[in-house]
């Protein structure tokens, strides 16, 4: 059979497909064939791409290729173009978003909005977070498909600033390049829920413009948060690094004028710094499955004050988790709510219960110190968290648990005497009171828990 002639008509690269890594691990620089690549067996090249996936086409090619072999024909074969430059991103994450342009509203539910006067500011509707985020749901929910020329059932373009402006309620469809003069500006530490993260790109607004709602953070050091966005295939919400996946210096933070908070929503408002200081409740959507902000670690600690500690392992944090919302229940059933008004969710008159320290607090389980017919005067203090003592801690708690350690016999390996920064003399003395308790293993680790807790202070 007559070998088939292979033209090599791509540029030189470095691919790492399988077969060109073996042909330039096997072949010396001067055995190349002629050319401007020199690849010396293109159907390895494209059978490489075929198994590492690289590209959809090398399947295709890599068939063809077979069948030229099989046949035994001596026709020339075109190589197959290189596999793509291994991305910076994890496939799927950066959309190729092109949209159209500043828009009244479509369809059954929408009708052509009146265009603003030259000079005259765009009006912005009155609207809150939690209906930004739930109308950004909608879409998710109902995996909108991504055009940029059709418009969903609401009436908005179904492409990334449509999406925007419908969560927004914008009375169009703008732009990357119009949706700032909705907004004000503010700083990566002031994003809240609700606000957006845009880039516009002047020069080519089809080459990476993109924009996306702010849903939170994901974890304390926000590095990474919650974007819902309108991206091909369809509308999603997905973890994010900080501004995104690529151009991410050049993502805004806008927050919307028509906010109904603060002076008609227009100045940024960030989380309290220290919980405990925010007494008007934040809104629903601060709570909740996703949540994660400094209101959840304020709700957390209040509910730790009013009995709530044993609801807790590892908080608590700025993470809603089933913890948060047991302790909540807890304190609203304590208050003798039923049905809805105790279904785990704070609202606004919890939260007034709980920073005006008004009502009932959290009853200690039946048979624990302090619990009714036990015959303890004083109740344990309500366990703080596992937080709280850790490595780097330094706060209150420790050395109260310290000072406990002491009044127990626990307290022989500090030198200086217990005080508010966890050390590995604290540790060392909780490991003892734990193995006293017949602990082994990891339930005497040194770190207190909530048991440990509770019977050191029993």
């Amino acid at each position: 059979m007559e070998t088939p002639v292979f033209e090599e008509l791509d540029p030189a690269s470095d691919c790492d497909c399988p077969g060109c890594v073996h042909w330039r691990r096997v072949l010396p620089p001067g055995s190349r064939a002629a050319g401007p690549v020199g690849h010396p067996a293109t159907l390895s090249h494209v059978r490489g791409l075929a198994r590492a996936g690289r590209t959809p086409m090398a399947l295709a090619l890599a068939a063809t290729a077979g069948a030229v072999l099989a046949a035994g024909q001596a026709v020339p074969a075109v190589a197959a173009a290189h596999g793509p430059a291994l991305p910076g991103v994890p496939a799927g994450d950066e959309p190729d978003t092109p949209q159209g342009g500043k828009a009244p509203l479509h369809g059954p539910s929408g009708k052509p909005a009146a265009a603003a006067k030259p000079g005259q500011a765009a009006k912005a509707p009155t609207t809150t977070r939690a209906e930004i985020i739930n109308r950004a749901k909608t879409w998710i929910d109902a995996d909108v498909p991504y055009s940029m020329s059709a418009y969903w059932k609401d009436g908005y373009r179904q492409d990334c600033s449509g999406f925007v402006s419908m969560a927004w309620g914008l009375p169009g469809n703008e732009w990357t390049g119009s949706l700032d003069s909705f907004g004000v500006r503010i700083t990566r530490d002031q994003l809240q829920p609700g606000d957006m993260l845009l880039f516009h790109n002047p020069d080519n607004p089809e080459k990476g413009s993109h924009v996306v709602i702010f849903g939170g953070w994901t974890d304390y050091t926000h590095t990474y948060y919650v974007a819902y966005e309108q991206t091909p295939p369809h509308a999603r919400k997905q973890s994010t690094p900080y501004a995104y996946w690529s151009n991410s210096d050049h993502y805004v933070p806008y927050r919307y004028k028509g906010l109904a908070e603060g002076a008609g929503g227009a100045e940024p408002s960030t989380p309290p710094a220290t919980p405990g200081t925010a007494t008007r409740f934040p809104g629903a959507a601060y709570f909740g499955t996703g949540a994660n902000n400094a209101y959840v670690t304020q709700l957390g600690k209040l509910l730790v004050e009013r009995g709530g500690a044993r609801f807790y392992t590892t908080g608590p944090g700025p993470r809603w988790t089933s913890a948060d919302q047991r302790a909540t229940q807890a304190f609203q059933k304590a208050q003798g709510w039923t049905g809805a008004d105790a279904d785990g969710r704070p609202g606004p008159t919890t939260w007034a219960y709980l920073t005006g320290r008004k009502g009932k607090d959290i009853p200690p389980v039946a048979g624990s110190p302090g619990a009714p017919g036990t015959g303890t005067s004083h109740p344990v203090p309500a366990y703080p968290g596992r937080a709280m003592f850790r490595p780097g801690a330094n706060n209150a708690y420790v050395t109260q648990l310290g000072k406990q350690l002491v009044k127990k016999g626990f307290g022989t390996h500090y030198t200086t005497g217990p005080g508010s920064r966890w050390g590995e003399a604290d540790r060392r003395n909780v490991e003892a009171f734990q193995r006293a308790q017949g602990w082994r293993g990891g339930a005497a680790d040194g770190y207190p828990g909530p048991e440990t807790w509770r019977r050191l202070f029993s």
